[in-house]
Order: structure tokens, then C-alpha cells, then sequence
């Protein structure tokens, strides 16, 4: 089975093409990091625009590059939420065209799926059951995964995200658009100890979170300050340090809760350098083991939808010819693949 995955939730724009027997062919990405940054976020019109523009082309080019006549395409899988509905429409209507023309299936995929199955492209891939830390733009959660589709929520963000803690802090200190990767680097010159930010949560049980006191936390320390680069860098240490460890603390307390020792850490926070080192040091003093995605497939990207759907498709799901999308989608609602 050959799948053409279409990935159009938010402000990336990709296409990939996964094969049954030969893996991962070719993928392309487009982020709109330009179209936006001029606004300080995404804008949901312009997101979306900007998809009809560059999709067609796109999964021209990615066919080419992987070497597939549209005959042999055996299905088609895109993105169906959660995201923005008219960047999700988007992908949808072209996903759906495309397999009612080439009279193969198709189907949604859930975005957070398509994260959690992302490791699953690598050569190395993590062995089930495992316990995934998910920290991909408004989502922060841990999930036990015990098979595709058998997925049990640990605990979620109650209010801001860790995205969404980076980039509402890094516009506090002046960064620009992407926030978090901005901040990280800036961090990268801080000093310790220079600013102290509360770890959330942690001095209680659970596994939930909650980031939106830190986000304050960083407005009150900055609140009156003149800071110059060097000031400005203390903080973003201070910062990125708080959010480190408390994913860190709440990860491993999910891997003694559940009895697991495998930990998949997804989302485009998952490619933050200080969380990887962290972790690995923390995880491997309890004789865990760590998984995560290539960098490039941490931040969102058609392989991981045309690999989910891949898996789907080929246990005999499929959706109907309506556009499905739901810009808010519980993942625990998926149906279970029986494999």
C-alpha cells in the first residue's frame, strides 16, 4: 500500500508519501513563518490561503520525488484535526478530491496521532506499550500508549501549553515569531541562578499541568526592568529552565505511575536541546529509555499522517466523502486498530 499524507492543521503546509514495504519515499514542508511573523502569531485567514496556494503543487513535487504516477497511489490520508478549521478544510477538500479522482480511500487523521507515531519513522523505532510526553503548540499531555488507537490521557495542560508559554514569553522579551526557538537560543546565554521561576505543579500530585502562573511569573520579573541582552538572556534561562523541569519531574512520575520504562517525547517542543539532554540523564538514572522523532519531525509534517494513515487504512479503515474536519478532537475518542 502506497499512502499520500497531507498535513494542513496550522502554519505548515506538507505532503508526504509512505509506503507498505519500502517506508517513508519523499516529504515536503512549507511553514509560513514569513507570512506571519509580521503579526506576531499565525493568522487563520492567511493560514489557510496560503495552503490553497501551495498544496497542489506540493503534492506534485513530492510524487515526483518519490517516484509515484497518481495510479499508484493506493490511499490518501490528511490531517482532520485538531487545528484551524479553514486550514483544515483545506486539506481536507484536497484530500478528498484527490481519492474520489484516483477511486482509492481516504481518511482523517488525528493530528496528535500523527505526533505520537512519528518515532515509529525512525530506524529505531520505540516498542510498545510506552508513555509519550506530547508537547506540540496548545497541547501538553501524557499519554499511555499501548497500541495504535489504544490511548489513555495521564494528564493534560489546564490552561496555557509549554508552546504557548515560549512564544508568549519570548514576545515579552522581544523575540520574534516563532517564539520558542528564539528563546531557546537566547537562553543558551543566561546565566543560573540570576532569576528563579516556579516549577508548576509540581509540589502537588497528579499529572496534570498548568503554565499559564509561569507565563505571569515572567511578567512580574520583568515588570519595572530595564534589562539589556545579557538581562534578557538570565531570563529566558530562568524560563526555559522552569518548563524543562517540570516536564522532566512530570514525565518520570507518569513512567513510575503506569510501571512503564519507555518514554516518547513528540511535539515541536521535543526538539528542544535542553529538554533532550535533561531527560536523558534523568530517565536513564531509572534504567528508562528515551525515543523521540528527528528534529525535523517533531514540528508538524506529512510523514507522520501519511504513516498513521498508512496504519489505518491498511486494517480497513476508511472515511466517506465528506470533509471531515474538528478543529477540537479528544484523542482518546479514536477507534483502536484490532492489530
Amino acid at each position: 500500500m502506497r499512502v499520500l499524507g497531507i498535513e494542513s492543521s496550522c502554519d505548515e503546509t506538507a505532503v508526504a508519501v509512505y509506503d507498505g514495504d519500502r517506508g517513508l519515499l519523499a516529504h515536503e514542508v512549507f511553514s509560513q513563518f514569513d507570512l506571519h511573523r509580521a503579526w506576531g502569531g499565525v493568522v487563520p485567514e492567511l493560514a489557510a490561503r496560503d495552503h490553497i496556494q501551495r498544496l497542489l503543487p506540493m503534492v506534485r513535487a513530492t510524487l515526483a520525488a518519490s517516484g509515484t504516477a497518481p495510479a499508484e497511489v493506493t490511499g490518501v490520508a490528511y490531517t482532520a484535526g485538531p487545528g484551524l478549521i479553514g486550514a483544515l478544510m483545506v486539506g481536507g477538500a484536497v484530500a478528498e478530491s484527490l481519492a474520489y479522482a484516483w477511486g482509492v480511500p481516504v481518511i482523517g487523521i488525528h493530528h496528535m496521532e500523527g505526533h505520537l507515531l512519528a518515532p515509529m519513522l525512525e530506524p529505531d523505532p520505540p516498542p510498545l506499550p510506552f508513555v509519550a510526553l506530547l508537547v506540540s503548540g496548545g497541547h501538553t499531555m501524557l499519554v499511555e500508549v499501548t497500541g495504535i488507537g489504544r490511548y489513555r490521557i495521564l494528564g493534560e495542560s489546564l490552561d496555557d501549553a509549554a508552546g504557548e508559554a515560549f512564544d508568549k514569553t519570548a514576545k515579552l522579551l522581544g523575540l520574534g515569531y516563532p517564539g520558542g526557538a528564539a528563546l531557546a537560543a537566547l537562553a543558551e546565554r543566561g546565566r543560573p541562578g540570576v532569576f528563579q521561576f516556579p516549577r508548576p505543579m509540581m509540589d502537588r500530585p497528579g499529572l496534570d499541568f498548568s503554565f499559564s502562573g509561569l507565563k505571569t511569573a515572567a511578567v512580574v520579573a520583568l515588570r519595572g526592568r530595564r534589562l539589556d541582552d545579557q538581562g534578557r538572556a538570565d531570563v529566558a534561562h530562568a524560563f526555559e529552565a522552569a518548563i524543562v523541569d517540570t516536564l522532566v519531574g512530570k514525565a518520570l512520575r507518569a513512567l513510575e505511575y503506569t510501571g512503564h520504562d519507555v518514554l516518547v517525547v513528540a511535539g515541536g517542543v521535543g526538539a528542544n536541546q535542553r529538554l533532550r539532554t535533561d531527560l536523558a540523564h534523568a530517565a536513564s538514572g531509572r534504567g528508562a529509555r528515551v525515543y523521540y522523532p528527528r528534529p525535523g519531525f517533531c514540528t508538524d509534517n506529512a510523514a507522520m499522517i501519511a504513516y498513521a494513515g498508512y496504519r489505518r487504512l491498511a486494517a480497513g479503515q476508511h472515511a466517506g466523502q465528506a470533509i471531515r474536519a474538528r478543529p477540537r478532537w479528544p484523542l482518546d475518542e479514536l477507534e483502536p486498530l484490532n492489530d
